[in-house]
């Protein structure tokens, strides 16, 4: 195909104009860079160096060992992080700060009271109104202001660890401050430690005495309510009647259910004696010594009886005899049953006589115990009272031991301890003279070759027009997602001939099926293949006969309904009211929404789709942007467009390694000319013939002339 696009009004920027204006002002640029650096550098001389020391602080709890329960496990307090940022304010307090002011006299240092020799230009100032007089604040609050300027305490992120870090012109006294200040907070803590605990032992010693009083008058009332009463203890908590009242009621639970047992197995025998069963099955009869001797005997006359019953008639005298023993030793079994039976029912006979004494033992002894009860009620009331204050005088004597054994401040440590004192720092952490220069430098740089290149774009010598299309997928589904025109792609191109010409037939043989094609189609690697069918369905159908062979050898494969009939659609989608192609060009939808697989291939459609086609159609210069965003996805794309005319197929296809495919079935030698006549006036040089049938006329030779 001969089809060139248009040209573009887009410009790019000239890179290598930009770099090249840089060079040309390269003395401008390395001028201001030195000036900047050399600035720099004079300006951090002036400044006085600000050194930095640091001492960090753990909380936790401490207490003394010789004074701890040493048979109580350690207590582990753990401080959240609102108990961390707490002491990190009371670090930061004012009376602290005072006392470390106080203690190292830091009013009598200009570095922490500026304002105690102002300049003639300060005075100047204040005597204008300009400035308020520095002098009109008390010293103590100036210093303090410029002390919290150059104290920085932190909480150390996931930890119980505080930083105390101070600033100042001199080494020495960057690191003595926070070291005063942390050795301050500690004395603080424990000072507050010892008056808490002096205040308690003071408050202790008075209750103590009385509680003990307490505690007698408790514990005698008790005493004098039992003898009065005659509820004494066998145990610990335990009266006499109780003690009686469980035992009994323990012996007659064990009594009945003696008598329970021995009535079911006397039922047992009985009932096995009564119908006749046999009397084995019972365990009691069973480990009867006597029956079990007896059951041996019957066992050894049973054998003799049948030993001898195959050599005696039943009337032999030894017959008889073995019988009679049989029989015997019967009688004396159904004996010792019976022996079993009465055995147990006087055990269950016994256990009820001493069932109806214990009951009648238990009865005397509830009724005693009602009038107990009423007394032990007021007895427990009076016990309770006497453990109470028992209880509370000696929670109050070890309080009061523990207050006493620390009545030293060395006995009392504060909830933190010191894991990093600070030392003078080697070096000054502000100004840092080179790191400063270089940045100013590098600053400089940058800022003086973005404004030389600033002037060269305003200027426009660093434009230059584009020199080619750039086709991106994402901004074609862009513009198709917003409904904007893509700007015209192609033209025509005409050229002047002296007659009438026809474009040749490019087929590399005088073979014209849907196969030979396809064969050709992936031989020469084509990406695009635009198909016009002037019979319409039939040789539409040809065109999904193309895609699915072109699929079939493997290649991704797409073909875009460009029809009016829809009949592709028909063909290859599972339903006609897919989306497609006419919402794609309206925005409805973007490119991935529009693609569907073919029901009977691999290969993928875009069907004609469901939006109005005149309004689809007002966007079509904006089809063969996205034809090429889909050829950087698929190996073929096939555009079949139906009974279309040349000049239609020239506004889409504008890419110059496509080809153009007639999709002939039966076509008269005049049409098929003057068709090839109307693409050789749009410019197509060559054009592929397709046909699924054996193709006559001027189809069965290659023919480049009319």
């Amino acid at each position: 195909m001969s089809v060139s696009p248009m040209t573009q009004a887009d410009v790019d920027i000239d890179l290598g104009r930009l770099v090249k204006a840089i060079w040309e002002k390269k003395a401008l640029v390395a001028g201001l860079t030195a000036a900047a650096a050399g600035l720099a550098f004079i300006v951090t001389g002036m400044l006085n160096p600000l050194y930095k020391s640091e001492t960090r602080l753990l909380i936790e709890t401490r207490e003394p060992v010789f004074t701890s329960d040493q048979s109580q496990p350690v207590r582990d307090s753990t401080f959240d992080d609102r108990a961390v940022a707490s002491q990190v304010e009371i670090l930061r307090s004012t009376d602290l700060i005072k006392q470390v002011a106080r203690n190292l006299d830091l009013s009598s240092r200009e570095e922490f009271d500026p304002a105690a020799n102002p300049s003639a230009l300060g005075d100047l100032l204040v005597m204008l109104g300009l400035k308020k007089n520095p002098l009109a604040v008390p010293a103590e609050e100036r210093i303090l202001k410029e002390f919290y300027k150059k104290l920085d305490v932190y909480a150390v992120p996931d930890s119980r660890v505080i930083g105390i870090e101070f600033s100042s012109e001199d080494e020495a006294l960057a690191a003595e401050v926070p070291n005063e200040l942390v050795d301050v907070y500690l004395a603080s803590q424990s000072g507050a430690k010892l008056e808490s605990n002096t205040d308690a032992s003071a408050w202790l010693e008075p209750e103590i005495a009385r509680l003990r009083e307490r505690v007698r008058e408790s514990e005698s009332k008790v005493a004098e309510y039992r003898a009065r009463t005659g509820l004494l203890l066998v145990n610990q908590q335990d009266t006499i009647a109780a003690k009686q009242l469980s035992d009994i009621s323990t012996e007659l639970s064990r009594i009945r259910a003696e008598r329970a047992d021995s009535e079911a197995r006397a039922r047992s025998v009985r009932n096995a004696l009564q119908s006749g069963q046999a009397v084995d099955t019972v365990s009691d009869v069973l480990d009867s010594p006597v029956i079990q001797r007896l059951r041996e005997s019957e066992g050894n006359i049973r054998a003799q009886l049948a030993d001898v019953s195959t050599t005696l008639l039943d009337n032999h005298p030894r017959m008889k005899g073995l019988r009679a023993q049989l029989a015997d030793v019967e009688r004396q079994i159904n004996g010792e049953v019976r022996k079993v039976l009465s055995s147990l029912e006087n055990n269950a006979r016994v256990a009820r006589i001493r069932e109806e004494e214990l009951t009648g033992q238990l009865n005397e002894l509830k009724a005693g115990s009602a009038r107990e009860g009423e007394e032990a009620v007021e007895l427990r009331s009076l016990e309770r009272e006497a453990a109470a204050q028992r209880d509370l005088l000696e929670t109050y004597l070890s309080r009061y031991r523990e207050a006493a054994s620390r009545t030293e401040p060395k006995a009392l440590p504060a909830d933190a301890r010191v894991i990093s004192r600070a030392v003078p720092a080697s070096e000054a952490y502000f100004p840092k003279t080179g790191p400063i220069v270089i940045v100013a430098a590098l600053a400089t740089f940058l800022l003086s070759s973005i404004g030389v290149m600033l002037g060269e774009l305003f200027s426009g010598r660093a434009l230059r027009p584009s020199t080619g299309l750039v086709r991106d997928p994402a901004g074609v589904e862009e513009n198709a997602a917003t409904g904007a025109a893509a700007p015209a792609v192609v033209a025509a191109h005409e050229q002047e001939t002296p007659g009438p010409a026809l474009p040749h037939i490019s087929n590399d043989a005088d073979d014209f099926s849907v196969e030979a094609v396809a064969e050709q189609l992936i031989t020469d690697m084509t990406p695009v293949a635009v198909c016009v069918s002037p019979e319409g369905d039939e040789g539409s159908a040809a065109a999904v006969m193309l895609a699915r062979t072109v699929a079939g050898d493997g290649l991704k494969t797409l073909l875009i309904d460009l029809t009016g009939s829809a009949c592709p659609t028909e063909l290859m989608a599972d339903s006609v009211r897919r989306p497609g192609l006419t919402d794609l060009m309206c925005g409805e939808i973007s490119i991935a929404d529009s693609i569907h697989p073919d029901r009977l291939s691999s290969a993928h459609i875009i069907p004609r789709g469901n939006a109005n086609a005149r309004r689809a159609m007002r966007a079509i210069d904006r089809l063969p942007m996205i034809i090429d965003a889909l050829t950087e996805a698929y190996d073929l794309v096939v555009v079949e467009c139906g009974a279309a005319d040349a000049a239609s197929i020239a506004r889409i296809a504008r890419a110059e390694r496509g080809e153009v495919v007639l999709s002939i079935v039966q076509f008269e030698e005049a049409e098929f000319s003057q068709l090839l006549a109307e693409f050789n006036a749009e410019g197509f040089e060559d054009v592929l013939i397709m046909t699924p049938k054996q193709p006559v006329g001027p189809l069965g030779h290659r023919s480049t002339a009319a």
